[in-house]
């Protein structure tokens, strides 16, 4: 005679008993140690000092950690200043990174879980009909069975592989949180070399422009001494291919200007020519300040992106080497089942259809043709390329930097020559056209003066332009423009500082 009371005591003493046999048993096993490799991070020995000598504005003083963030504010452009922050807001390379920084996050998450219990339910019908010759006398052929049962395992990560797991993808995105900075970097500073671009096209025209009227004017100046039989033809033509070349540089200026705006549109994320209203008023180049701090190699190393993302790459990688050595080891697992079987559906959930089951598993892959030591194998290989590229990551940081000090330390005094040479080639250029003019020196003399200002009022336009343009990249050397903590990066919901806050929980 069924007890209802009875019944129900068994069902909470069967569910009891698995739950509490899959609680006990990991405590006695998951005591072990992880196996394969505790990571330690490499230790770096970089230099004490730059090597190359820090002159024109170049200082070793710490550099302010609100001045690298926002490096561009340094040269007080509030155009460039409103452009960056529309990069950060808009640049589809960034949104990208971004996405592969939520996909490491969910892979983490995919990784964890395997901490936990897995629970199946499951729900059949089945109908069957046995053969005549192998059934009992009186036993029915036709039969229906009906089922509910809810299935669980939890495998007990005795030797680690699930840790190491989870430890390798805990590195796995901070490497992409590191790569999501990395591109940051990149961006910010590609934006400004392109507005600095922009700026020193601009003055290049105007440079070119300003060089016609003034050409123009010895062309007629030529003409009028050829009409009156004071000069020969040979001058008028030397004046006029000379106002006809400086005159064909503008289109091809003009052109790579028209590419520059462009490129700085599709940074932001627009259209090619969204920003030509903003960008086509002419402006000067930025000017660069009086003096750059570059710190020391140390501090550069801690605040490149790359060479931490390389980094946790490496941490990533050892942490695999765990994972395919747990291989080597057995499995342990709890595994139960409890629901109701029936072969009659009014009955299914009656006291007297319930079962259940519940024990440990062990599963050991005793042969595998050796491929569980080639994995490990393989692993301890790419650990071993991780720390390769991560020590040329370090090197190339480094040269980076002392060769981005270099440029702009050159740079400045190639620009000081030429502002000397540039002044004396045009104060020359108009003796010579006023001695031309008087009578007192051939046209020839002014040719070459005409042809000297030309080329330095040019490589003084550029000049200018690239001393700024080599201070940017002296800022992307030196790891800035990641750690944005306002402005347009807070204005993105945080997406690019508060990922790395993210990590830790």
């Amino acid at each position: 005679m069924n007890d209802p009371s009875r019944n129900l005591s068994l069902r909470r003493w069967a569910c009891i008993h698995v739950l509490r046999a899959m609680m006990v048993l990991p405590l006695g096993l998951g005591a072990c140690a992880s196996v394969g490799p505790d990571y330690t991070q490499p230790e770096l020995a970089p230099p004490n000092a730059w090597h190359t000598s820090l002159d024109d504005g170049l200082q070793p003083a710490a550099v302010a950690p609100e001045t690298l963030a926002r490096w561009w504010t340094t040269l007080n452009d509030p155009l460039l200043a409103d452009i960056m922050e529309r990069a950060v807001q808009g640049n589809l390379d960034l949104q990208t990174a971004q996405a592969r920084v939520r996909e490491a996050r969910a892979r983490r998450g995919i990784s964890r879980a395997d901490y936990l219990p897995v629970v199946d339910a499951n729900g059949s019908h089945t109908k069957s009909r046995a053969s005549e010759s192998t059934i009992f006398p009186m036993q029915e052929r036709d039969r229906e069975l009906y089922s509910a049962t809810l299935d669980a395992g939890w495998e007990i990560d005795v030797f680690g592989g699930v840790r190491r797991s989870v430890e390798a993808a805990d590195a796995d995105l901070a490497a992409s949180q590191e790569d999501l900075n990395s591109v940051l970097v990149s961006l910010l500073a590609e934006t400004a070399l392109n507005y600095v671009d922009v700026r020193t096209l601009q003055s290049r025209v105007a440079v070119a422009e300003t060089n016609v009227n003034v050409l123009a004017e010895t062309h007629q100046l030529t003409q009028s001494r050829f009409k009156a039989g004071l000069t020969d033809e040979l001058a008028v033509q030397g004046a006029q291919y000379i106002l006809d070349g400086t005159r064909s540089q503008i289109p091809v200026l003009k052109t790579r200007l028209e590419a520059a705006m462009n490129r700085v549109a599709v940074l932001l994320g627009g259209y090619p020519g969204a920003l030509h209203a903003e960008l086509m008023p002419k402006a000067p180049v930025p000017v660069p300040p009086k003096n750059v701090a570059v710190g020391v190699p140390a501090e550069t190393l801690r605040n490149r992106p790359d060479v931490r993302r390389a980094e946790r790459q490496l941490a990533a990688q050892t942490a695999r080497i765990g994972v395919a050595k747990a291989d080597l080891y057995p499995r342990f697992s709890l595994v139960g089942t409890i629901g109701y079987e029936s072969l009659d559906s009014d009955k299914l959930f009656e006291s007297d259809s319930l079962g259940w089951a519940y024990g440990p598993n062990i599963r050991w892959g005793i042969f595998r043709g050796g491929a569980v030591l080639r994995n490990i194998d393989v692993q301890e290989a790419r650990q071993e390329q991780a720390l390769g590229q991560y020590q040329a990551t370090v090197l190339g940081a480094l040269e980076e930097a002392e060769s981005a000090m270099a440029a702009y330390v050159g740079e400045q005094q190639r620009r000081d020559s030429l502002v000397t040479a540039t002044r004396a080639a045009s104060q020359a250029f108009f003796l010579a056209r006023n001695q031309y003019e008087a009578g007192l020196v051939d046209f020839s003399v002014v040719l070459i003066a005409q042809q000297a200002m030309l080329s330095y009022e040019d490589q003084l336009a550029q000049s200018e332009g690239t001393v700024t343009t080599n201070l940017v990249r002296l800022y992307k050397s030196l790891g800035g423009g990641w750690s944005v903590q306002s402005g347009a990066a807070s204005r993105a919901g945080a997406t690019i500082v508060g990922k790395k806050q993210d990590a830790s929980k």
